[in-house]
């Protein structure tokens, strides 16, 4: 029998802050910047990877976290940024077309994104009436764990077509992200990512490897709409089809479990059990809230984020308010597309270096979370399931229709390699006797 449990304990000496205003409003400001930094480099590569506007992507994380933090009370010091856990969705939705945005298909990718959020409300709803235990039973490690490693292994070749556009590049990139990752010190170590892409770019400029055009472009258009715009395109605003929603929504069943992990984090770093107040129920609605506005209005999905947890262990600093400091930072810096194309000119093989990495760490996490949940694999049953999700999310993505193609009442549905391996892995696990998978809430306070 497989049992989660969320223990809050604390091994730290130094004394905790749980009210940051005793710090003074200049070092909070300070706090709350280090938070957006923190997010930075994660949260803006999304766009860059599925051709969504950086700037909207600011803008909706920053007000994501905030409504996150209004429905769960202000209570939990969490930062919602960009979910990786679409690209593999984007990625069959709406591919980059000779590296630009496919912007026909985009605005469907974020409708079947919204119709993900969707099912988190719908969770939400289900853990409240009947309980935790009683919902998680289709939701165990052994589905979604293959199926997170299978985002990381169906974006590995993206990353190598990257790569090959400029080698030397991508490995500067690729050696800052570990060197700062494993013998970084503060802020460094928490923000090898935005390191990688920062030193990478510095060695770009001095060969002579960047683009400027998009910035010229922009800042041709004057001070209003190239300095400063408002960070919203009605032509980016979610449209929905059945074959995207078909092919994306599936993948909330993933990143539903990814948030019981980062609020099983965040408490134990805290000190508090977040999963028992305000409730396991409230932070997913609040993470499946900001991913409808985040995609309603042409951004990537919301998730909280794992490199702000690091920030509060650094700094010892637990105060939500630093977190909505951060928050309203990045809402401020999406007002400025002149940022957005300085962002928009980092080369592909800078992208590629950092997403050689990135890719499989997505697909190690998913390895850590059977590993962690102690998923049995003398067990046939399980071996199974694992087998299919792995084999039906490699297989069909990669075949040559990419995935199956079929009608309904005259409506071409497409789905996906990652589609069909979710809905696979679920059916399975509901049918196939010997599920005795139970997740608990217990805690040590």
């Amino acid at each position: 029998m497989v049992i989660v449990k969320f223990n809050v304990k604390s091994e730290n000496t130094s004394a905790p802050i749980y009210d940051a205003r005793e710090l003074g409003r200049g070092k909070m400001f300070l706090l709350g910047l280090q938070h957006t930094f923190a997010m930075f480099g994660a949260t803006v590569l999304v766009p860059l990877l599925t051709g969504l506007s950086v700037s909207t992507t600011l803008l909706m994380a920053g007000l994501g976290t905030l409504l996150f933090h209004f429905v769960t009370k202000g209570k939990v010091p969490a930062f919602l940024g960009s979910s990786f856990a679409f690209l593999g969705g984007y990625a069959a939705v709406a591919p980059l077309i000779d590296g630009k945005p496919n912007t026909e298909m985009l605005p469907y990718a974020c409708g079947g994104v919204v119709v993900a959020g969707v099912l988190y409300l719908i969770v939400s709803l289900l853990i409240k009436l009947v309980g935790v235990n009683k919902v998680m039973r289709f939701f165990p490690p052994v589905v979604t764990g293959p199926i997170i490693i299978s985002i990381g292994l169906i974006l590995a070749p993206s990353a190598i077509s990257n790569c090959e556009t400029n080698w030397p590049i991508a490995l500067v990139a690729l050696a800052t992200v570990i060197i700062c990752n494993i013998w970084g010190k503060g802020m460094i170590k928490i923000i090898p990512i935005m390191m990688g892409i920062l030193v990478s770019y510095a060695v770009a400029l001095i060969t002579g490897n960047v683009d400027f055009s998009s910035v010229k472009a922009t800042l041709d258009q004057g001070f209003i709409g190239g300095v400063v715009a408002l960070p919203l395109s009605t032509s980016s605003f979610a449209k929905f089809d059945i074959s995207a929603i078909l092919t994306i929504a599936p993948l909330a069943l993933a990143t539903m479990m990814e948030h019981i992990g980062d609020m099983s984090a965040i408490s134990a770093t805290v000190e508090k059990n977040f999963i028992k107040d305000p409730g396991l129920h409230r932070t997913l609605l609040g993470d499946g809230l900001a991913t409808i506005l985040a995609s309603f209005f042409g951004g990537p999905a919301n998730t909280t984020y794992g490199e702000n947890t690091g920030v509060l262990a650094l700094s010892r600093v637990y105060d939500p308010k630093v977190i909505r400091i951060a928050a309203c930072v990045a809402v401020v810096l999406s007002f400025f597309p002149a940022f957005a194309a300085v962002v928009s000119s980092i080369p592909a093989a800078i992208i590629g270096g950092v997403s050689l990495i990135l890719y499989g760490m997505i697909s190690a996490i998913g390895v850590r979370n059977v590993v962690e949940h102690q998923v049995d694999f003398t067990k046939s049953r399980n071996l199974i399931i694992a087998a299919v999700i792995l084999v039906c999310a490699l297989g069909f993505n990669f075949s040559a229709n990419g995935g199956i193609n079929f009608s309904v009442l005259g409506a071409d549905i497409s789905l996906s390699g990652l589609a069909i391996a979710s809905l696979s892995g679920i059916l399975l696990n509901a049918i196939l006797p010997g599920n005795d998978y139970q997740f608990s809430k217990e805690s040590d306070d």
